[in-house]
This record gives C-alpha cells, sequence and structure tokens, in this order.
C-alpha cells in the first residue's frame, strides 16, 4: 500500500475522478500543458469496494452527463456569482471534448439533457477510469479514510489500511445523498475537523415529496403529466415555480417539477416554520382559475355539456375524475346548471391544487444535498481552501445543488477541474519554494 504521495484525493465519484485526472495531467511547470502522463504521485481513495456508483445509477442508468446550456441560475446554495467563475473554468463544450477525447459521444435529448449515446452508464465510467490509469494517477477502492490532518507541511491521512502523508489533499466525499452508494457525509467532519465551517442547514435536494396516507391524490398512482409546481409563503407571496413532468406515486409526487422544487420548499419550510410554506400544482400549466371558471362558464351556455365533455383533452380522465370527486361533484353534471360556486371550486382545483405535503423521502432517495462547505471559503480559481492551505474542496460537498438534467454532474466536472488543476499549480509552487 502506498504510503506517501504528491496529492491525494479523497472521494473517488465524478468529482474525485476528475480531479485526479487534471491533477495528474496538468504541467508542475506550465500548467495548462497539453494532457499526457504528469510526474506527480496522485493517489484517489475510497471507500466502496466498486467506484463510480452514482455515476451508474445516475439518469436510470443512463448518465445524464450535462445540460446543453449550463448557467448559474440553475443552481443554489453559494452566491450564484462564485457558481459562475467556477463554472466558467470548465464549461459544457469542454466536458463534451473530454469525452470525445475518450471515445465518448453525447447526444442531446429534447429536454436538453446530454447522455452517451450507448445509454449505458458504464460507458462514463469505462472513460473516466481510463483517463485516470492514462494521466498516471492511481485509484484505490475498498479504502475508507478516517480522518485528514495537517503535518507539518503537508497531510496525515488515516485509512483502514494505514496511513498516507501527502502534499495537498483533494475532499471530493461527496453529501449524505444516495448512502447505498458511500455518501454518508464523512466528507463534512474532514472539512470541519482541518478548520471550515458548514452551512447552518444540510439537507436532501432532488427527492421525492410525501403526501398523507389515505390521501386521494394517491389513487392517481402512476399518472405522470407536466404540470406547474408554485411554492409561495403562507400569506400566499410567490417564491418560486417549476414546470416539468411531474408523477403521482403510491407515497406521493415525484418527476422532475417536483425534484427541482424540493429543496427549495424544504428550505422555505425550515426558513419559516412558524408560518410554513404552500405548494400548489396547476394541472393545466398556462391556465388561471379565471381563464378556467370563465372556459367553464362558455362551456355551460351550450346545451347538454358535462363537466367531463368540456375538459376532454385538457385532462387524463383519471384526473378529472378524482378532482370533480374531491370537491364534490359528477363529471357528468351538466354545466348548465352547476351553480357558480361549485363551478369555480373546479377551476381552483384544476388550477391551485393545494399540496398538503409531509415531508420528502430523505437522503436514501435524494440526487444531491443541500447545503455542505461555502464557496466563500475557499478560492475559486483554485479551489484551494482560504482557512487550511493545502487542501482543496470540490463537488457535492461543496454548498452547491442544481437542478435535475446533468447541472449537478457539470458542477463534478467543473469544481473537479478546478482543484485538480489548482492543486497541480500548488505543488509545483511547494517545489519551486524548496529549490
Amino acid at each position: 500500500m502506498i504510503t506517501r504521495c504528491d496529492i491525494a484525493v479523497v472521494g473517488a465519484g465524478a468529482a474525485g475522478l476528475f480531479a485526479s485526472i487534471w491533477a495528474a495531467r496538468t504541467d508542475p511547470v506550465q500548467i495548462g500543458a497539453v494532457p499526457g502522463r504528469g510526474s506527480r504521485r496522485i493517489l484517489a481513495l475510497d471507500g466502496a469496494q466498486k467506484v463510480g456508483a452514482k455515476i451508474l445509477v445516475a439518469g436510470g442508468g443512463r448518465c445524464n452527463v450535462t445540460h446543453h446550456a449550463v448557467d448559474e441560475s440553475a443552481y443554489a446554495g453559494s452566491s450564484r456569482n462564485s457558481i459562475r467563475k467556477v463554472l466558467g473554468r470548465f464549461g459544457v463544450d469542454q466536458t463534451v471534448q473530454f469525452f470525445r477525447e475518450q471515445g465518448v459521444e453525447l447526444k442531446r435529448e429534447e429536454t436538453g439533457k446530454l447522455f452517451p449515446t450507448t445509454d449505458d452508464g458504464h460507458t462514463i465510467l469505462t472513460a473516466l477510469l481510463r483517463a485516470v490509469e492514462s494521466s498516471g494517477a492511481a485509484v484505490q477502492s475498498s479504502c475508507r479514510v478516517h480522518s485528514i490532518a495537517r503535518e507539518n507541511d503537508g497531510f496525515v491521512v488515516v485509512h483502514e489500511h494505514g496511513n498516507l502523508r501527502a502534499r495537498r489533499v483533494i475532499l471530493a466525499t461527496g453529501g449524505k445523498s444516495l448512502p447505498k452508494t458511500g455518501s454518508d457525509g464523512a466528507g463534512y467532519e474532514f472539512a470541519r475537523s482541518l478548520g471550515h465551517t458548514l452551512t447552518p442547514r444540510i439537507f436532501p435536494a432532488l427527492v421525492p415529496l410525501t403526501l398523507p396516507k389515505g390521501h386521494w391524490l394517491l389513487e392517481l398512482s402512476g399518472v405522470t403529466l407536466p404540470a406547474m409546481l408554485e411554492l409561495r409563503t403562507g400569506a400566499g407571496k410567490r417564491l418560486q415555480s417549476f414546470t416539468n413532468s411531474t408523477l403521482i406515486t403510491h407515497f406521493g409526487l415525484s418527476g422532475p417539477s417536483v425534484l427541482d422544487m424540493s429543496r427549495y420548499y424544504t428550505a422555505a419550510k425550515l426558513d419559516h416554520p412558524r408560518d410554513p410554506p404552500r405548494l400548489v400544482m396547476n394541472w393545466i400549466p398556462g391556465e388561471t382559475v379565471e381563464s378556467m371558471d370563465t372556459f367553464l362558464a362558455a362551456q355551460g351556455r351550450r346545451a347538454g355539456t358535462t363537466l367531463r365533455r368540456s375538459l376532454e383533452g385538457k385532462l387524463p380522465e383519471r384526473v378529472l375524475i378524482a378532482l370533480a370527486t374531491s370537491v364534490g361533484l359528477d363529471v357528468n353534471a351538466s354545466l348548465a346548471i352547476m351553480p357558480k360556486e361549485k363551478r369555480r371550486t373546479m377551476a381552483a382545483a384544476m388550477t391551485e391544487l393545494e399540496l398538503p405535503v409531509t415531508g420528502d423521502r430523505g437522503y436514501l432517495f435524494a440526487e444531491v444535498t443541500a447545503g455542505g462547505v461555502p464557496l466563500s471559503e475557499v478560492r475559486l480559481e483554485s479551489m484551494e481552501s482560504r482557512v487550511c492551505p493545502g487542501l482543496h474542496l470540490c463537488g457535492e460537498i461543496c454548498d452547491v445543488d442544481g437542478r435535475i438534467g446533468g447541472f449537478n454532474f457539470q458542477w463534478a466536472w467543473a469544481s473537479g477541474f478546478v482543484a485538480g488543476t489548482g492543486a497541480a499549480a500548488g505543488f509545483a509552487s511547494l517545489r519551486d519554494g524548496d529549490r
């Protein structure tokens, strides 16, 4: 087992592997040299028996590598200006080019998501591991790290097989999401022990939301349709909205719109415990209570028109029947004799249905973790710690979480690139100082 290295990377997920590649590729004398096999000893440690589990499960096993249009507006957590600076160092075009150089072509789908043409996450993981090997870096799996401490001008990384002394350390341990893949939050304690603070709140993001057991919506399990979710304060002020595919499940709500909304809902709930936020669903995006009420009134002036017939094509029949039943209406009732109050109640059920969210499914089902080490504590040009020189951070351990659609992987690639090249540049300066 190696006992000394120049740069130790703790965590061999997407960000850690990428940081390893670029730490090894970056010429210690001339930063930005042609990619090749570096002269430093770079070792990535990971507790899992097989690295890259999150890569293999992402995007339903197809691995949503990135999105065709990425900017800071797709992220939350640290300041968007800070996020933009890091993303700008390694963009989507560079991601596409990197994987192309590894023999992997990406395809863009209608949603803007980019996947490997093979539709297989193994393609991405294999490419990354091949790039690690060709760069001269190494990966040690089944090597759980227990602690990291400063020692003289370097670090001692204590792991289950012994101690590793490194001149620099890149912390790429991830957060707490999908713990079955090895993410248990240990990196937060490593960061704290080295002088960093954490955000006051760390919680699951991109996670399905739950509804009360027995709620009538759960009877629609399996229904998927485009819908708008809107988050409001208790007083009704709009905070956030997302329009996308929405899935009703046996436990509550899932799908892109729900996953994107989840972190904002949780944050609002934590921010205002005495004035809980409200989450409302519009089953017919683009319509309002007023527009649907007007529409139904107009339909009622046509003899014999029923609620069912007037809404054909606007809502799936299962949804229509469930909504009507929830407000005490028969879908076969004539609109001509429907009381105005009932008609408006139906219009509101279709466009402003308040969802009695009870919580979320937790880290076990969350795709990412919200919160972590604030970007204000790192130097954005190198992702080097401001409080612990020689320590670099990247990926999910940072207080950055993106929307669904490849944005979190793009953060991993960008922050991993900056941390890797930054660590190599720092090591080069250390060598120059030793001469």
